[in-house]
């Protein structure tokens, strides 16, 4: 993706991850209630992502406080170019609109910024939160990938593909 860019939503900044975030981030990321959607999350890991030339990885502000990370890769072949978020908060931020907001913010982005037609994320088929979540801002539910990944009970869950087009953007 391109160089350093900082996004503004109605409550979040997020601000392009740093080396210095890498432990804030993967503190969050081990936290259980957010581990058991991202096991097996490392420094090593975060930091090797951060240096991924078709990944973006921003931190999530509310404030001065570091409350989450959210990503975004692009497919970049033309015949398939799209492109996917992900998102981590802490437990603390849930329920505020600011997972919501991030996810609106960073679609907003890749649309009208980086020219997507459509955008895609895929959360555990039942993490409820993260669905509803990304339902409200359009993300509309396209299958069950089935034993799509391994979880952190080490077993293997399914995982719901979901995408959005610019137009569902609300």
């Amino acid at each position: 993706m391109a160089g350093p860019v900082t996004l503004r939503g109605e409550r979040v900044v997020l601000r392009e991850a740093t080396e210095a975030d890498v432990p804030r981030i993967v503190e969050i990321l081990t936290i259980p209630e957010v581990a058991q959607w991202w096991p097996r999350e490392t420094e090593d890991g975060m930091r090797a992502q951060l240096t991924e030339d078709q990944m973006t990885t921003w931190t999530i502000l509310d404030g001065d406080d570091v409350v989450g990370v959210v990503q975004a890769w692009e497919e970049t072949e033309p015949d398939y170019r799209h492109a996917g978020i992900d998102l981590a908060l802490h437990p603390d931020w849930h329920g505020r609109g600011l997972g919501t907001d991030t996810v609106r913010t960073v679609a907003r982005h890749l649309f009208a910024d980086r020219g997507h037609h459509r955008a895609t994320i895929d959360p555990a088929a039942h993490n409820e939160r993260a669905i509803r979540t990304y339902e409200r801002v359009g993300f509309r539910p396209v299958g069950v990938m089935r034993r799509y990944e391994r979880g952190a009970d080490g077993t293997w869950h399914d995982g719901l593909l979901m995408d959005m087009l610019p137009e569902d953007l609300r």
